[in-house]
């Protein structure tokens, strides 16, 4: 842990390399007790761009990639054209006005600390169905997040087969039923 200047702000950092690229991510509250090392990759095509080929290698024998809105977007991007995949899902925040018969699941993550929606299109549903399906993230921490989609996709008929995150965030790093590239800590105050 260090402390860096980052503009005006003075923020302790935690520097992660991930395939090779390093980020000093600022290490935020989230509760009284809590702290986190802040590790976004909307907008971050360098870590992205490494992290895939690596995940991708150990993600064998999938037909479907799905993941939750937003964070985890670029990321299943990028592993659908490492797989030569053609199509993957992404489970919402709320229902649309597109969708049809969707299925709904409610979630609470370290990072939003409320619940959330996460819901599936009809036709995205129907997509998985009896498929081998790998679930993705940015990172997973108390895995409440993966285990809301993993029923979500387990509701539409889907087969879950693999849980995959570039980074298991403190007691995650431990769990054996997931794929990851790195580990990260949580800081107690």
């Amino acid at each position: 842990m260090e402390s860096n200047t980052i503009g005006v702000l003075n923020l302790e950092t935690y520097q992660v390399t991930v395939a090779g690229v390093k980020r000093d991510l600022p290490i935020i509250p989230i509760s009284n007790s809590l702290k986190i090392a802040s590790f976004v990759i909307l907008g971050d095509t360098e870590i992205v761009s490494a992290a895939a080929p690596l995940l991708a290698e150990k993600l064998t024998d999938v037909d479907y990639l799905v993941t939750a809105e937003a964070k985890g977007i670029p990321l299943v991007f990028e592993l659908s054209k490492e797989l030569n995949m053609k199509h993957y899902i992404v489970a919402r925040k709320s229902v649309k006005p597109y969708m049809e018969e969707p299925l709904i699941n409610q979630v609470i993550s370290i990072t939003t600390q409320k619940e959330q929606l996460l819901c599936l299109d009809g036709h995205d549903a129907q997509k998985i169905k009896g498929k081998r399906v790998a679930l993705i993230d940015d990172v997973i921490s108390t895995g409440e997040s993966m285990k809301v989609l993993e029923e979500l996709v387990t509701k539409a008929g889907g087969i879950v087969v693999a849980k995959a995150a570039i980074l298991a965030e403190g007691d995650a790093a431990e769990r054996n039923d997931i794929i990851f590239l790195e580990k990260l800590p949580i800081f107690a105050e």
